[in-house]
């Protein structure tokens, strides 16, 4: 998932855009979005948790927190905070899945964890949305086994916004299924499609399919057997290939890949980024006159990077499923948990999860051997 701290690409001065997000747009006063959040899962929690779950209650008025996790112990910490309690519940679970169990029994054999409890709430129609900076393994086998997939998906991908000079992409799938055929590159477009439509507001994005070159004739088996199912699709507005290091550039707007693939370019963004933003100061703070510019361009460059900074966008959802389940990286701090529950105001105000299931009421290319 995404690491903590900020991604930068390139130079300052190329970093001047004009951007607004429009992830976070405020439902109306009467509806109340319910968000089952993980206490529990991450590597800061539920410290982190907790704090991120109060920063939420304050931006939004019209939101509803159930704080999964051990009662007496979320009590004692709720303590420290002022917040409106009405609007935050505990809803207890005696166990916790850690990142050193096997997902599929931990999900199956630890039925009062956090994770599992608070998936149950979305199954039963109790939350909206389910939060966690958990287990990664144990969040995507139990969204599948408790909330499920949507008729019609047959593997559900994360898509993760990053930050590219011209705005933000959807990088899908990311980590979810490291193995893939081409008709399930094919959903992940038409679901990456739609979900980057409806959050960012950009009519008919740009899909592209991730290879090591931009020529038809170039790529592994599964890039080539994928392209003519996305060339031939008439409700992506596909655009080819592109290469990995047009990504940052802003090549496309919905970026293909199988999960493996889709990793790697995550985590090598992380690197870069982090890599670069420890040269820049080093340089800035090598000599008198360095430090100097430094203070003239700190004011324009904060601004610059806080476009670039990752936990901005919130965590990555899992598309495709019966309800919204949202992975953030483990070593979320509050801002993160609270990015990533205010981005779940998105799909429920847009009505995402009913544009998924319209996507299975029309013609796709046949399921391929397995």
């Amino acid at each position: 998932m995404l690491a903590k701290g900020q991604v930068v690409f390139a130079c300052a001065e190329m970093f001047f855009i004009e951007y607004e997000p429009m992830l976070w747009k405020d439902l109306s006063m009467e509806e109340m979005l319910k968000v089952a959040l993980d206490a529990m899962g991450g590597d800061n929690a539920p410290d982190a948790v907790i704090a991120g779950a109060v920063q939420a209650l304050e931006k939004k008025s019209n939101i509803k927190i159930y704080l999964v996790g051990p009662e007496d112990l979320l009590k004692e910490k709720c303590a420290a905070y002022t917040y409106d309690k009405s609007r935050m519940e505990i809803v207890h679970a005696s166990e916790v899945i850690t990142c050193e169990e096997a997902p599929v029994s931990a999900i199956r054999k630890k039925k009062d964890s956090s994770i599992v409890v608070a998936l149950q709430l979305v199954k039963n129609g109790q939350a909206d949305a389910f939060v966690s900076a958990g287990s990664t393994g144990a969040v995507l086998v139990g969204a599948q086994l408790i909330v499920g997939r949507m008729r019609g998906v047959r593997r559900p991908p994360l898509g993760v916004l990053i930050p590219t000079t011209k705005g933000v992409s959807l990088l899908v799938d990311n980590g979810a299924n490291v193995d893939a055929r081409p008709d399930h590159l094919l959903q992940f477009a038409r679901l990456g499609s739609v979900y980057y439509e409806h959050a960012m507001g950009v009519k008919n994005p740009r899909v592209a399919l991730v290879n090591i070159g931009v020529e038809e004739e170039k790529g592994n088996a599964l890039v080539k057997e994928t392209y003519p199912l996305l060339k031939e699709c008439p409700d992506i507005n596909f655009t080819g290939y592109v290469e990995a290091r047009e990504i940052p550039h802003g090549g496309a707007d919905v970026i293909v890949c199988e999960g493996f693939t889709g990793n790697v370019i995550l985590k090598l963004y992380e690197g870069v980024g982090g890599a670069l933003i420890s040269e820049v100061k080093k340089g800035m703070m090598s000599t008198l006159r360095s430090k100097i510019g430094a203070l003239l361009v700190k004011p324009a460059l904060k601004q610059t990077l806080k476009r670039f900074d990752a936990s901005e966008y919130g965590g990555a959802p899992m598309l495709g499923l019966n309800g919204l389940v949202v992975k953030t990286h483990g070593s979320s701090n509050a801002k993160e948990i609270c990015n990533s529950v205010i981005q779940c105001f998105t799909f429920k105000e847009q009505n995402i999860q009913e544009k998924f299931k319209k996507l299975y009421e029309q013609p796709e290319a046949p399921k391929t051997e397995e």
